[in-house]
């Protein structure tokens, strides 16, 4: 298996196929296309052969492409039966199905205002957002309850118990957690850091801070330096 994926400090979508591959030991080829949103770039040409959507990420099996990440999830899950990523039980399958489609589909106003910046410390920023933005605060509002009860439900260390793929889901919001320094509960602030440290998510950040790659359609809040 290939995955095509962005750069790791900038892409959310990216991140979250590729931490639960690396996490449960799935074998794939990584392929890294550097950010480039200029119409007919290398970025998008590339992507071209595989997707009509012109995204990452994108997951070839022996040249099959899958892409958009709830997808991903499931091929992968439907491909390694033995692995949980999803919660064995039924019901709770169900439900963790259900708050990754509520992250896939909503929170655009955290997502927007806030973009996953792993390497960046940006408290100024954040303040602002707050400041000015009540969608972003609502968005941070739900976030916490779903984990708050996720974890009292479960008994943690994850939404589920075990790690699985709705928690690779919220971990581009765990990047944005810090990055930001955005406020939520001690729970859901305890949470974002076991995610942190997880294996798959900490080498995820290991690379991330090791690109110095200044994307400036990423950034425009900042000047490059």
């Amino acid at each position: 298996m290939q995955l095509y994926i962005g750069n790791k400090n900038y892409s959310s979508w990216s991140m979250r196929p590729w931490v639960l591959m690396r996490h449960f030991g799935i074998a794939f080829d990584e392929i890294k296309l550097r950010f480039d949103f200029t119409p007919g770039s290398a970025f998008y040409r590339e992507l071209a052969r595989y997707t009509p959507a012109g995204r990452v990420p994108v997951l070839l099996i022996d040249g099959f492409a899958v892409w958009d990440t709830l997808a991903i999830a499931e091929t992968l899950a439907d491909g390694h039966p033995s692995l949980p990523l999803w919660p064995r039980d039924a019901r709770q399958r169900a439900r963790a199905r259900s708050l990754a489609a509520e992250m896939h589909a909503g929170f655009s106003a955290l997502r927007s205002h806030c973009p996953m910046n792993i390497e960046a410390t940006l408290p100024d920023i954040g303040a602002r957002v707050l400041a000015t933005e009540p969608a972003v605060r609502r968005d941070l509002e739900r976030i916490d309850a779903m984990w708050n009860d996720g974890l009292a439900a479960s008994g943690g260390p994850f939404l589920f118990g075990e790690f699985g793929a709705v928690d690779a889901y919220y971990a581009p919001v765990a990047m944005r957690l810090r990055s930001y320094a955005l406020p939520v509960s001690e729970v859901a602030q305890a949470y974002a850091q076991r995610l942190a440290a997880s294996p798959g998510i900490a080498a995820w950040i290991a690379d991330a801070l090791a690109e110095h790659d200044f994307i400036v359609e990423d950034e425009p809040y900042r000047s490059a330096r």
